[in-house]
Order: C-alpha cells, then structure tokens, then sequence
C-alpha cells in the first residue's frame, strides 16, 4: 500500500497559509516539482569532437520559455562563444562548465540543486 505524504488537508493548510499565492493545488505541485528539480551542466563532445557545454533542466527552474531564451543570450554575451537553445537544452561552444554554473548561481538558481558532470 503506498501512502502519500501530502493529504488534502495538508496541502489546503499550506495554501490557505500563504506558502503558494494562487490557491490552486497545481500550482503547489508545480512548486514542488520545482523544488525536486536540478539543473545538470555537462561536457559533450559533438561534430569534429569539439567540446561543447550542454545545460539540462534550466526550463524546470524557470517560468516560461522566453525566460530561458533571455537567459541563453545573456550566457552567451557573457561567455563570448555561440550556442543555442534547443529542445530544452541549452548548448554552447566550447568547456564552459564552471563559468556556466557560477552565472546561474548570481541568476538566482541554489548552488545545491546545480549538477557539473
């Protein structure tokens, strides 16, 4: 038998609380599938093997998709090298891993819940 750890009751006295603006219990869960969510910046080698910096789950810890787009540029800018986003991830030029994590770090994003590979 599973048991779920949040019942109603605990998830209405959460809301009504204020811990979540709304009062909606999918926007709680969506809250906290925020909270479970990591960022994964990894190193890939792609075409010609040069190495590139794949950056997973950013769109997890944002808002909506145009927030990841600005963000995209901006580490672009920052980094000086090319990249885009595609299908979730974000893909840049070269070994940016550590430049990458601090820059998400001052975005806002916890130092915890940020993965290098």
């Amino acid at each position: 038998m599973i048991k779920s750890f949040f019942n109603v009751n605990t998830i209405s006295l959460l809301v009504s609380e204020g811990y979540y603006d709304s009062g909606s219990i999918d926007g709680f869960l969506q809250e906290l599938d925020r909270e479970k969510a990591k960022v994964v910046i990894a190193k890939e080698f792609r075409k010609f093997k040069k190495p590139t910096t794949v950056i997973k789950g950013l769109d997890s810890m944002t808002d909506s998709m145009t927030d990841v787009a600005s963000i995209t540029k901006e580490l672009k800018i920052k980094l000086g090298a090319g990249g885009t986003y595609k299908n979730g991830f974000v893909i840049l030029q070269a070994d940016h891993r550590s430049a990458a994590k601090d820059f998400l770090i001052t975005k806002g994003i916890k130092e915890d819940l940020i993965e290098v590979r």
